[in-house]
Formats: structure tokens, C-alpha cells, sequence
């Protein structure tokens, strides 16, 4: 829908009217040696009324547009009056002249002014992987915001680190000293835009042309055709109940991508003596392991499983976090901790590319983690998040519909198909009939490259109060119940 412009709005033209005559006039130029000058001039003043953008607006005074152009004042009055005596320029006694404002065949069509763009759509209930943006903590990040940028350190204004932020990249490292038992340098802790960054730096800095590269199935949608557009050739290989098989990694690769905490998306954890096995198989083969940690703070129950990073020293292991989880996916702030051998050579690699990420908000970043603000955030995060669990898993139907059960970690649940489900509704067909009913849980199999993929239901409860979750999960049993069987 459009509104028709109103007083103040016509205001606003004329004085736009007026200054874009006044910057079109300043492009005028009279060629000398071509026909007589008023002539020129009336034809140039011509072309600008005839473009219908400058009714009502006034010409300079003509022997302030004869110095501007360097001719006599005769030569401007000349061009006036003829535009005047055709209709175009009317004088207003002691007012000056004017384009005039009466050619309706000019007139360009009523401009009206759009609506303002509609909000964008909220997340569905079940939407997996969306943090509840109500919890961020906005007023104590604008103070940090304010604060690092109304008088900001001679070092932000300086030529930029392309590993980022120092003091970003020093709270990062005593956070994951703390929360993950892993021990780095600043020095090795690289501030990325996201994922995306991230796999762009390790593909064109750390592994050779046309390199293969391990992945879990299912796993990270989005991965498989990342990894192409780098160079890098996905190599997916199945997991089960215990996450990725060491033994099926190929011998050849140049590297692996594994989620080992928390698999994403099915929520599996790797066992320890399989994680060894990974960092074995990256040592005999000379290989790099990815650890993709991307939302391990999310525990609830019992200690962090260790790192893969920190079983192998960063020898071999580079770790991959990310804070869209943990504040805001508009942020765009991302890490990897590298081993000390590789920095040179990430380093030499920026040198040519430069830095993606945004410097504008990691001092506030680095101040919201140094001063605790962080943590308590997280802590908070991890109370409300666990809760809402509880609440989904008592909402959804029984065991014959859906095997579910408590998860220790994460943002969502992984809900596999009941007996009575099994072999007669695919995961697709389910979340597209969810979809239709406003709810957004996705399907397990759309996730895996390889064929037959397992089928179950990711359902995310992260972002969705209480009530919603137990009203989403009952709209879910009974459009189950309802599903054709047999």
C-alpha cells in the first residue's frame, strides 16, 4: 500500500528540486567554437526543464550564472527570455526567474511514498538453531559499543591486524581456557566473519589445490557445497550411534571436518577412544582435523567433553567456534584456534586477501567477555535453554510416534520415527505438513548427502518460550496421530 505525499513532504521536493538544478547547472559547459553562446545556453536549460525534476525551482541570477560560466550577462538574458517567451522560465518581478511550474506534459507522475518494508518473518516454533534474541543482553552491549567507539584507542584507528582484535583474541583465548580446557596463545586465535571465512582461510592457506577433505553424513547442510566452491572435495562418510568411524577415513585426505562433542545434527557425542583414533589417523597420514565446536557452552548436564584441540595440543587440530549461537546470528564473529606451525602461513595468506571480519563491534566484544558479562549471559542462556527442553519433551507424543528422550547439550532435539511411523510417512513428508501448520522442524534426512539417510525430526526449542513449545508440540502429536497409515 502507498500514502500520498503529504505538506511536509512537498517541502522536502522543492528544496530537492531546488539543490538538484542547482548541481545540474554546475554541469553546463559552452563550447566556444561551436554555434552562438545564448543559444547554447537556452538549448542546455531547455534539456534540463524538459526532464520534468526542477518545476518551481529558481535559476541563479544572470550575472551570477554569466560569471560561473565565464560569458557576458547579455548572453544569459538572451537565453532567459527566449525560454521565457516558449513557456519554459517564468520572472517573477523582484522574485527572479523560475522554471516554470504549469507544463503538465512535464509533470512526472504523482510520486506516492511506499509502505515501510514488512518486519521479517519470527522463526517458527521448532525452527532448529535459533538463540532467543529477547535474552541478549542489548543495553550492556550498546554501553560497550558506546564506549569503544566515542573515543576510540589510537590502535582501532591504526591499520588493522587481519587476525583481529587483540584483546578479542586475548578474552577468547582465557574463555576457552576456562570452559573447554583448551590451552592457546592470543597469537593463534584468528577472528573470522563465520563459517564461511573460515573455510575460505583453511582451504586456500592450509590445503593444497583440489584437496579432499572427510565429512560427517549427515551433517551440515550447507558444508558440502561450501567446500566446493573453495576447490576442496567433500568426502562424507556415514556415521553411527558414536558419531564418525575413524576406521572409514580415507588414507589419501587431506583432512577432516567432525563435530566430535556434540555431532550436528543428530546430537551424538564422540566417544574418547574414538577420538583419539581421529588424531591417530591425522598423524599417521599427515592430516588436518576441522573441529567444528559450534555450540558446546549449551551443556546441561555433567563436565565438557574434552576437545579434540586440547587431546592433541593443536598439533594437527584446528578448533572452530562461533558466537552467532551464543549472542546473535547477526554478528557475524566467528574463531579458529590454529596450531602454532600454521600461523605463518594463514598470516601470509591475509597479507594478500585481507581481514573479512567486521572490526566495528570486537572491542565491544572483548570488553563484554573481560568484564564477565559474557559468562553470566551464558550461564543464563543455559537455564532457560534447559527448561525449555523439558518443557518440549513433555509436550510431544509417546514413544510410538517418536523416540526422543533428554538431550545433555544443545538446542535442539533429535526426534526418530515411532514404530508406528516407520516405513509408512518419510521425516520430508512430516515437516512439510508441520510447515503448512506454522511449525518449522526439519527433516533429518535432508541433512545427508549419501543415500538411504536416516529419517527422524530436528526440533528445535532454543528461541520458543515455554508455551509455545507445549502448544507446537501438541499441534505436532496430533498431526502425527492424523498421518496416514498402512
Amino acid at each position: 500500500m502507498y500514502a500520498d505525499i503529504g505538506i511536509g513532504d512537498m517541502a522536502n521536493d522543492a528544496v530537492s528540486s531546488q539543490s538538484n538544478l542547482d548541481a545540474a547547472l554546475l554541469g553546463l559547459t559552452l563550447d566556444r567554437a561551436g554555434a552562438a553562446l545564448h543559444e547554447q545556453l537556452a538549448e542546455a536549460l531547455r534539456g534540463l526543464v524538459l526532464t520534468g525534476r526542477f518545476a518551481g525551482a529558481r535559476l541563479p541570477p544572470s550575472r551570477v550564472l554569466a560569471a560561473e560560466l565565464s560569458v557576458s550577462r547579455m548572453t544569459v538574458t538572451t537565453a532567459y527570455d527566449q525560454l521565457a517567451a516558449e513557456g519554459y522560465l517564468a520572472a517573477r518581478r523582484g522574485a527572479g526567474t523560475y522554471v516554470a511550474g504549469d507544463l503538465p506534459h512535464l509533470a512526472p507522475p504523482a510520486r506516492r511514498r511506499p509502505a515501510p518494508p514488512a518486519p521479517p518473518e519470527a522463526p517458527q516454533p521448532f525452527h532448529p538453531g535459533v538463540p532467543d534474541q529477547a535474552l541478549f543482553p542489548h543495553r550492556a552491549w550498546a554501553r560497550h559499543i558506546e564506549r569503544a567507539w566515542r573515543a576510540p584507542e589510537p590502535a582501532l584507528l591504526a591499520r588493522a591486524d587481519p587476525f583481529g582484535w587483540h584483546p578479542l583474541r586475548v578474552a577468547i583465548a582465557e574463555h576457552l581456557a576456562a570452559w573447554r580446557a583448551l590451552d592457546c596463545a592470543p597469537e593463534q586465535i584468528l577472528v573470522t566473519g563465520g563459517a564461511w571465512d573460515a573455510f575460505d582461510v583453511i582451504a586456500h592457506a592450509l590445503l593444497p589445490p583440489g584437496a579432499r577433505l572427510a565429512i560427517e553424513d549427515p551433517g551440515w547442510p550447507t558444508l558440502h557445497a561450501l567446500l566446493r566452491r573453495h576447490g576442496v572435495t567433500p568426502h562424507p562418510l556415514r556415521i553411527d550411534g558414536a558419531g564418525l568411524d575413524p576406521a572409514a577415513l580415507p588414507g589419501d585426505a587431506a583432512g577432516a571436518v567432525v563435530t566430535p562433542s556434540r555431532h550436528y545434527p543428530t546430537g551424538v557425542a564422540m566417544p574418547l577412544a574414538r577420538r583419539l583414533q581421529v588424531l591417530h589417523w591425522a598423524e599417521a597420514s599427515g592430516a588436518l582435523v576441522v573441529e567444528d565446536d559450534y555450540d558446546s557452552e549449551f551443556r546441561y548436564q555433567g563436565q565438557p567433553l574434552p576437545s579434540l584441540a586440547g587431546l592433541d595440543g593443536l598439533r594437527r587440530t584446528i578448533y572452530m567456534g562461533s558466537f552467532s549461537k551464543l549472542l546473535s546470528p547477526t554478528l557475524r564473529i566467528g574463531y579458529l584456534v590454529l596450531p602454532e606451525a600454521l600461523v605463518g602461513r594463514v598470516r601470509d595468506y591475509l597479507a594478500v586477501t585481507g581481514a573479512r571480519a567486521s572490526l566495528m563491534p570486537q572491542p565491544a566484544l572483548a570488553r563484554f567477555m573481560a568484564q564477565g558479562e559474557f559468562a553470566t549471559h551464558l550461564r543464563r542462556m543455559r537455564r532457560v535453554y534447559a527448561r525449555r527442553q523439558s518443557a518440549l519433551l513433555a509436550a510431544l507424543p509417546g514413544p510410538e510416534w517418536l523416540t526422543v528422550g533428554p538431550d545433555p547439550s544443545g538446542m535442539h532435539l533429535v526426534a526418530g520415527l515411532g514404530p508406528w511411523l516407520q516405513g509408512r510417512v518419510s521425516d520430508r513428508a512430516i515437516a512439510e505438513r508441520a510447515t503448512a501448520r506454522g511449525l518449522a522442524p526439519r527433516a533429518l534426512s535432508s541433512h545427508a548427502i549419501l543415500p538411504h539417510p536416516p529419517q527422524g525430526l530436528l526440533l528445535g526449542y532454543a528461541g520458543f518460550d515455554e508455551d509455545t513449545l507445549g502448544h507446537a508440540g501438541r499441534t505436532l502429536g496430533a498431526l502425527l496421530v492424523s498421518a496416514p497409515r498402512g
